[in-house]
């Protein structure tokens, strides 16, 4: 692929006119006519993805990626790094199309060692970034914020309520691990959760995540794909009148702390927030906390600390700890640089290509602590049991 230009129209340019010359507007690099950024020598790409037509209940969603521009393009930012808006991806013929231009695109940014962030449209567009990374042959973890878990009855259709299916199912398969942060257990079906037990696959309720937020600190730094779902923030933070809207949910101060940790994990290398409507939402206070959102990110993705434990070792305290009445012990890292800690997970030699980057798990002084008191941390164990 020449140019991934092709894909793109334009961003309006009266969203960047008026701005304080500190604003993210004016810091940008934006795609305005005949003037495509040069994104290659950037640090982030940001795009928006005008498509909903998978989504019956949510049309209006396509209109998401202006309004937040518009509150986004206000804020002051005194980040260092570079960051490109490429416009809209033009809505395909189907959404086939659509879904197939955000699979390209993003396999393009990401092949070049760059991060993404897009807007959305509808969630669906999550199995198009998932696609990508099958495109990479590079197996990969997926972790969503949202107030479900997605795994609705499978149909060959890709649809809001069954596109994490679509992403366990896909052939060739290169998920390794899914985790799903702040769902709400009464608007889920049992067998859901149950899947999710069978496949050791993570899950954390929104009850446990709002009693610490730091305990999603390490399934974010774990993860190369988030996706992001808004129905996952309580209504009196975004005032969303639709059917999917909750009166529980995350506060405004826990997402963007979220989006921090997403924006800071070194491994993060596309994020996707889906399912703003503005339609439903005369008030902007979602296109507002959409925008605080991002900031967020950037902010954290410019404060990277690069010291995921791979290679030299010797920045990093190691501990090991016996797992009792067997012969296996837990080895744990802990960086000089960030004092953040990882665990060690032991795998077949024959799985090594496959597997290394994932033997490696993000854990917290807790799982440590814990494990000295004969606790196994749940995510080693169901690593362990994945590796085997």
């Amino acid at each position: 692929m020449s140019s991934i230009s092709i894909f793109f129209q334009p961003i309006d340019p009266e969203l960047c006119t008026g701005l304080h010359k500190e604003c993210m507007g004016n810091s940008i690099r934006v795609h305005l006519e005949n003037q495509f950024p040069d994104w290659e020598n950037c640090d982030a790409v940001l795009f928006g993805v005008q498509e909903d037509r998978a989504s019956d209940s949510n049309v209006g969603a396509a209109e998401a990626p202006n309004r937040v521009r518009e509150e986004l393009y206000k804020l002051f930012f005194n980040g260092e790094g570079r960051i490109a808006d490429l416009g809209n991806i033009y809505q395909g013929a189907s959404i086939s199309d659509t879904y197939k231009a955000v699979e390209d695109v993003i396999f393009e940014v990401i092949k070049k060692n760059k991060t993404v962030l897009f807007i959305g449209g509808s969630r669906d567009l999550g199995f198009a970034a998932y696609k990508s990374y099958s495109k990479l042959e590079q197996t990969v973890n997926v972790c969503s914020i949202d107030s479900r878990l997605n795994m609705g009855a499978y149909s060959s259709d890709v649809c809001p309520n069954n596109y994490i299916n679509h992403i366990i199912l896909h052939e060739p398969n290169y998920l390794f691990n899914y985790s799903s942060v702040g769902y709400q257990t009464y608007l889920v079906p049992p067998t859901e959760i149950a899947l999710m037990d069978e496949l050791f696959f993570d899950h954390l309720r929104l009850g446990e995540v709002q009693n610490d937020v730091r305990k999603i600190e390490p399934l974010m730094r774990y993860a190369d794909l988030v996706t992001f779902n808004i129905n996952s923030v309580r209504f009196s933070e975004i005032g969303l009148e639709r059917d999917e809207a909750s009166p529980n949910g995350f506060y405004g101060e826990e997402v963007c702390q979220i989006m921090r940790y997403a924006g800071i994990s070194d491994k993060v290398s596309c994020l996707g927030i889906f399912d703003y409507n503005p339609v439903f939402n005369e008030s902007k206070f979602g296109a507002k906390l959409i925008g605080q959102m991002i900031w967020c990110f950037f902010e954290g993705m410019f404060q990277r600390k690069k010291d995921f434990p791979a290679g030299d070792k010797s920045n990093y305290k190691k501990y090991l700890v016996p797992i009792s009445e067997t012969d296996h012990q837990i080895n744990f890292l802990k960086s000089d640089k960030s004092d953040r800690w990882w665990m060690e997970v032991p795998y077949p030699p024959d799985k090594r290509i496959k597997f290394e980057r994932h033997h490696m798990i993000p854990c917290t002084y807790d799982d440590y602590l814990k494990s000295t008191q004969g606790t196994i941390p749940d995510l080693w164990w169901k690593t362990y049991q994945k590796l085997r």
